[in-house]
């Protein structure tokens, strides 16, 4: 079976039934969803940026959660030291700044250790990672 890559931008949209929701379905139909560790933090982090921000309710926020559990994602590991190392090839070699965050260089490590193409609505962890070699899944929303 396949396997892409999902970062954090996809999954919340899928799982808080934003406008790009059925397109990305569409597009991992049939592929095998993989992600670094770090995505259940992120997730977490999301949905409760999204409480502070009085965007999404509690019981709204508790069903993106059951969502979230219906999705199946495999988690491989990666290495922080390589990780990190992507960033300051970026900051270094590519003259590229400011270097993405390090929960992106998780996404493009895990794309790269694997050799596995990402599928991002993130339009400047996008770049990045096509800088370093990453073959990225290109997703219009409604919004662009």
């Amino acid at each position: 079976m396949k396997q892409v890559v999902v970062d954090t931008s996809v999954i919340i949209a899928i799982i808080t039934d934003e406008p790009p929701k059925n397109t990305l379905i569409r597009l991992t139909e049939g592929v095998s969803l993989v992600a670094p560790p770090s995505l259940n933090w992120e997730v977490g982090n999301a949905l409760i940026k999204m409480l502070r921000r009085n965007t999404k309710t509690w019981a709204e926020v508790l069903t993106a959660l059951q969502n979230y559990s219906q999705i199946p994602i495999f988690l491989l590991p990666i290495e922080l030291n390589d990780a990190l190392q992507i960033g300051n090839i970026l900051n270094k070699q590519l003259n590229y700044y400011p270097s993405p965050y390090a929960y992106d260089l998780y996404f493009i490590h895990c794309a790269l250790k694997y050799q596995l193409p990402l599928i991002t609505l993130d339009k400047h962890l996008a770049f990045v990672a096509k800088q370093m070699g990453v073959t990225v899944i290109e997703v219009r929303t409604p919004w662009q």
